[in-house]
């Protein structure tokens, strides 16, 4: 059975979405896109209109689980207000369908991506689009960050499970005395 990821970059103009889902270690995108916001005025408005989305492309799609980018440290408080309400919006509809729900700053994900932290969105989407064959990039750079949060999540969870089998096999230590009490032959006293 195939794992379901939907990922999510919250915006209060242009909202980026993705589900992909995982069969045997292969990512298939099944839904790319944005919510266009610029035409609502009010900003509760624009929440309700999150909210509607989300909640369409989770009873849709039907999600295992939803990863969401962290909103960044700006220097404009009202912006970033506005950025965490929507976020919050995004992850209280997927929770109202008890959808789990993880959340991961924007230097994470532009790391576990493309191995540089400081990687441009343009960046992400090139790696993105090399990465999962997609021949033809989406018009919003949205959509590629939202899809980029979602192979995130992947990528972390599968680092995360495979993990302690490789510790279990090696039963390396870095410490010295460790080395020294394995290894009496070793040293010259």
């Amino acid at each position: 059975m195939a794992q379901k990821i939907i990922g999510i970059d919250p915006g209060t103009l242009v909202m980026g979405y993705a589900i992909i889902s995982i069969d045997n270690k292969k990512i298939t995108i099944e839904s790319l896109g944005v919510i266009q916001l610029h035409q609502y005025e009010d900003h509760y408005e624009k929440l309700k209109k999150i909210y509607e989305k989300i909640t369409y492309l989770v009873t849709t799609y039907q999600p295992d689980e939803l990863a969401i980018e962290a909103p960044f440290h700006g220097k404009n408080v009202q912006s970033m207000l506005k950025l965490g309400r929507a976020q919050g919006v995004a992850i209280a509809a997927a929770m109202m369908q008890n959808i789990p729900v993880s959340e991961y700053a924007p230097r994470t994900i532009k790391q576990a991506i493309t191995g540089k932290g400081s990687a441009t969105k343009e960046q992400i989407a090139a790696m993105l689009q090399h990465m999962l064959k997609i021949d033809t990039l989406p018009q919003f750079l949205d959509a590629t960050d939202a899809l980029s949060v979602a192979v995130c999540h992947y990528l972390r969870q599968n680092a995360i499970t495979s993990t302690p089998n490789k510790a279990k096999k090696t039963n390396k230590s870095n410490s010295w005395k460790n080395f020294v009490t394995n290894n009496p032959d070793k040293v010259k006293q």
